[in-house]
């Protein structure tokens, strides 16, 4: 599965690349995340609760930041398991200075498998992109405005 997404923050490049490395905001921001605590430098584990038509469960996840070059873009991964399956996926993510603010890009790639893929492949696509547009409404609220 590929997703191309944009949102755009009326804030610097800065000030939207502060909250997308604050740890608090992210795991307030997560649907479903019960915990997100660092392992190591630019690695968390997360507890994380996803449902996905009839089928949702709890999953274990590493979550790895890499090839970060502030305030510009840097890689996420995440390779999660869990009872109702295996998610794996990685997302460059892109911030730019718009006339407006900011415009984060991000694209993504992503695996699933097990029950939640056998029961849900028609609703993934759907529920991530849900995620993702929650995800960045929830961290425009904490972004001050500084444009």
């Amino acid at each position: 599965m590929e997703i191309t997404d944009k949102h755009n923050f009326a804030a610097t490049p800065e000030a939207v690349w502060a909250v997308l490395m604050d740890p608090t905001a992210i795991e307030a921001c997560l649907r479903g995340c019960r915990e997100l605590r660092p392992i190591g430098e630019n690695r968390y584990h997360a507890d994380i609760s996803i449902g996905v038509g009839a089928v949702s469960g709890m999953f274990s996840a590493l979550v790895t930041l890499s090839d970060q070059s502030p305030p510009n873009s840097y890689r996420i991964s995440v390779h999660a398991t869990g009872k109702p399956g295996f998610a794996h996926g990685t997302a460059d993510v892109h911030l730019k200075r718009v006339e407006s603010g900011t415009e984060v890009e991000v694209n993504a790639s992503a695996e699933v498998g097990g029950l939640i893929a056998r029961v849900g492949q028609r609703l993934i696509e759907g529920v991530a992109r849900m995620m993702i547009a929650g995800f960045f409404s929830c961290l425009a609220a904490r972004i001050p405005s500084t444009t």
